[in-house]
């Protein structure tokens, strides 16, 4: 993984940066820009950025920072979105998610599709909420993807190990997949049972702005 610096007094294709300094971080092949929550954090004060959260809708509407709008990284369209921006979409589109790991396969996506002004927001809802900075917190509490991921993955685990030794030893193929989906997720932030339990009617079902499509940003 490679790490250069760039001073925010310099203009590139990632537009201004407000303050602090712009990283970017080698990703899958792409170079993907990233800004701390306290270097966000007069941007955060002053308004007129577009922020998109690629959590799940349950997730965001959970906790979500002030600005923010829900573009779920499982249906997020990028052309889409950046078409949407009209006026500002020259300028950068910061991402964020729980902890980074989302907003970076998402900043990938727009790199990918030929749109590089995107800034991933380094350690996500959870470092925004620990700088101090501004949220919306809905009125019930939910179960974030990561902790839903573990929860499947140990009842998986423990299903598998017990059907294992009292029926087959064939199960073991249980604990091993999962073990293997686990080792994957670590080495890239994405796992295949976050994938499918994302696309879950129980993780869909808020009616809430939904900008994965386009048609919300720059408001």
């Amino acid at each position: 993984m490679g790490l250069v610096s760039h001073t925010s007094a310099q203009k590139s294709c990632f537009g201004y940066i407000p303050v602090g300094k712009l990283r970017l971080i080698e990703r899958l092949g792409f170079m993907v820009s990233t800004i701390s929550c306290q270097e966000f954090a007069p941007l955060s004060k002053q308004g007129g950025f577009d922020l998109i959260d690629v959590r799940t809708p349950m997730e965001f509407y959970e906790v979500h920072a002030v600005g923010s709008l829900n573009a779920p990284l499982d249906r997020l369209s990028p052309g889409l979105i950046m078409s949407s921006r009209g006026a500002r979409a020259q300028e950068p589109l910061y991402i964020i998610c729980r902890s980074g790991g989302r907003s970076a396969q998402a900043c990938s996506a727009f790199v990918e599709a030929g749109f590089e002004n995107v800034v991933n927001i380094e350690g996500g809802t959870l470092a925004w909420v620990a700088a101090g900075l501004p949220v919306n917190r809905g009125t019930k509490k939910m179960i974030s993807l990561d902790r839903q991921v573990r929860i499947v993955a140990g009842l998986l685990i423990v299903t598998g190990t017990i059907l294992a030794a009292t029926i087959s030893s064939w199960f073991l193929v249980i604990p091993g997949v999962v073990g293997a989906d686990m080792t994957f997720a670590g080495m890239r932030n994405t796992s295949g049972i976050g994938m499918i339990l994302a696309r879950m009617p129980w993780n869909k079902s808020l009616k809430m702005q939904d900008c994965s499509g386009g048609g919300c940003c720059s408001q």
